[in-house]
């Protein structure tokens, strides 16, 4: 039986260890450390990247929203503020399986994290003021998102359709408005 793309992208993600309990520990605040996300989901540590994925993806399993919108790596013993440009992740690839509103849409994260668009995976659209264009967003886990990769716009705008006056894409049973048509 052959494999579907969407298959294929979360079998390719399987290995990639998930997010750990973090919202369940509440170690003391230790403060801000120089670690930061820029806006193409690039780790940093005190101005220099870093470059061992291995390493990327153990912080990014500890990384938690704060209730004031800022990011901490957490673990039972302490909490240490990060910096995040924009978003800390970022879809790089996506595929699609099924029509309307039986489509289904995966995305794979630059950290190896695999997320089907839905109900507990929203998907967002916002238009960036510098340069006017459709800028989408993915709910990877509570309060962290995922932008998607202007190579995916297209991708994603060419599974989309209209639904009452409103353009947008259908996954997993919701449908997530992108914008009215003119």
């Amino acid at each position: 039986m052959a494999v579907s793309a969407l298959e294929a992208l979360a079998e390719r993600a399987a290995t990639a260890s998930g997010p750990l309990p973090v919202r369940k520990w509440n170690p003391p605040d230790c403060g801000p450390i120089d670690i930061a996300i820029d806006r193409d989901g690039r780790w940093w540590h005190e101005g220099r990247p870093i470059a061992r994925e291995g390493l990327v993806r153990l912080f990014s399993r500890v990384l938690r929203r704060e209730p004031d919108g800022g990011y901490a790596l957490v673990t039972p013993v302490e909490k240490v503020a990060i910096r995040v440009d924009d978003v800390p992740f970022v879809a790089v690839e996506m595929a699609a399986e099924g029509d309307g509103a039986a489509q289904r849409l995966g995305f794979l994260t630059n950290i190896g994290e695999f997320v089907t668009a839905g109900p507990e995976h929203k998907l967002r659209f916002e238009v960036d003021p510098r340069r006017g264009d459709v800028v989408p967003y993915l709910t990877v886990r509570e309060g962290i998102e995922a932008r998607l990769h202007r190579s995916l716009l297209f991708p994603l705008v060419e599974c989309g359709m209209t639904e009452s006056g409103t353009f947008g894409v259908w996954s997993d049973g919701c449908f997530f408005p992108i914008g009215a048509m003119p």
